[in-house]
Parts: C-alpha cells; sequence; structure tokens
C-alpha cells in the first residue's frame, strides 16, 4: 500500500493516457497527483464493468471494489490508490453504490435515450466523488464522459441497438463506432465541476472528437489540439 504501489496504478494509466503530460499543466499543482490517482481509479473501474468480451472477471472485480470503497469510507484501505485517496473526505460509499450500475450498462443499449439514462446516476455518483475530491463544486449528472469510456473500451459492443439499425448491416465497424460517438458529443451536456474534472472530460471528448473527424478509436489527438482543448475547459 505505498505511494510505490499506487504509482504502478497510474503509470498503467498515464501509459494509455499520454496526453496528460499536456493536461496536468491546467491542473493546481498541489492536486496534480490526486487527480492522477482518481483517474486511475475510474480506468480500473470502467475496466472492470466493461473490457472484455467475458463479464465475469470484472464482475468479480467490481466486487472487490464496492467492498474496498466501503471500506474507504470507513477509514480502512487495501489497495495502492488508497493511499493517495481514501484521507479525502469524498462519499466512497456512494460510488461503491453506483457500481453495479456500471456492470448493468455493458450491454448495448435500445436506443439513445436509454443508453444515457442508464448511466446517468453513476455518472452523478462519480461526479459528485470527484467533485469534493478536489474542493469544489458538487454538481453533474452528464453520461457523456461514462459513455465516452464505454465506447472507447467495447467499440462497437456500445453502440445502442436502434442506431446499428439505422446506419444499416453494410456499415463498417468502425464507421458504426464513430456514428454513436457523434451521438455521445452530440448529447454531451456541459458542466461546472472542478479544473480537474473538466480537464478529465476534455481528454475524453478530445479521443471522441479525434475519432469523429477520421482518426483511429482510441488515437490521441495531437499537442496542440490538447492544449486547446484542456485551456478550454481549464476557463470553465
Amino acid at each position: 500500500m505505498s505511494e510505490q504501489g499506487a504509482e504502478a496504478f497510474v503509470g498503467k494509466w498515464r501509459e494509455r493516457w499520454p496526453e496528460w503530460n499536456v493536461a496536468e499543466a491546467f491542473v493546481p499543482p498541489h492536486q496534480r497527483a490526486t487527480a492522477a490517482a482518481w483517474f486511475a481509479l475510474l480506468q480500473e473501474l470502467t475496466d472492470a464493468a466493461w473490457a472484455g468480451d467475458d463479464p465475469r472477471p470484472g464482475e468479480a472485480k467490481l466486487g472487490w471494489w464496492m467492498e474496498e470503497l466501503l471500506g474507504w469510507s470507513r477509514r480502512r484501505r487495501r489497495h495502492p490508490l488508497g493511499q493517495v485517496l481514501q484521507p479525502h473526505a469524498t462519499p466512497w460509499e456512494d460510488l461503491a453504490a453506483a457500481l453495479p450500475e456500471l456492470l448493468a450498462a455493458r450491454d448495448a443499449a435500445v436506443d439513445h435515450e436509454q443508453a444515457f439514462a442508464g448511466l446517468r446516476p453513476a455518472a452523478r455518483a462519480i461526479a459528485s466523488a470527484g467533485d469534493l475530491l478536489f474542493g469544489g463544486p458538487v454538481g453533474s449528472d452528464t453520461p457523456g464522459p461514462l459513455l465516452a469510456r464505454q465506447l472507447l473500451l467495447r467499440g462497437d459492443a456500445a453502440v445502442p441497438l436502434s442506431l446499428r439499425a439505422r446506419v444499416g448491416p453494410g456499415q463498417s465497424q468502425s464507421g458504426l463506432s464513430r456514428a454513436w460517438a457523434g451521438d455521445i458529443l452530440d448529447g454531451w451536456e456541459s458542466r461546472a465541476g472542478t479544473r480537474a474534472t473538466r480537464v478529465g472530460d476534455a481528454l475524453l471528448r478530445g479521443r471522441l472528437e479525434r475519432f469523429v473527424h477520421a482518426g483511429a478509436l482510441g488515437e490521441p489527438p495531437g499537442r496542440l489540439r490538447t492544449l486547446r482543448t484542456c485551456w478550454r475547459a481549464a476557463r470553465g
């Protein structure tokens, strides 16, 4: 449970999100280590919920994480990320209660409305925990960031059934996911939140925008585009 152990999980997240090297400049220096640990935690939770073809290992991991987050609310911790995150006054029990909602959203939604509505409660719990973690205003239930994470992990499997039917069987796989990425961006609601959480959301949005404009799914945008996106997010 050392800081070195936490850094291993943060390093795994940084490897997947090299844009953070640019984005962290827009986060207050005293919050950067906490922000990286928070985003690493979200990666662990969403990977457990949505990564891979077999849901059973992820279901077991989420069960473990529910117990762990409840432990954080009682000043107990086992996971190395808790060394950084657990001491903060954050409603970890509310985040734990939202984890089954992530798992329930693993299967493709029927339509756009169900996809957004299904992740809104979990989005609210995550936003509240993140905003309180950084000492800012609580407040958002926009599911855009979670839907972006889901698409980046699951690709076509995350596309609602109604969109698959509308686009048609002749569409390429990347075209189907790209259409859903555009819908997520169109429905992305702005939020107040803290600077750290806004910058984190901006990284997700940047990946989707890159994909919509003919990049590969998950491909990072260039440094200049990341700089502009995060600057706008930091300004609020």
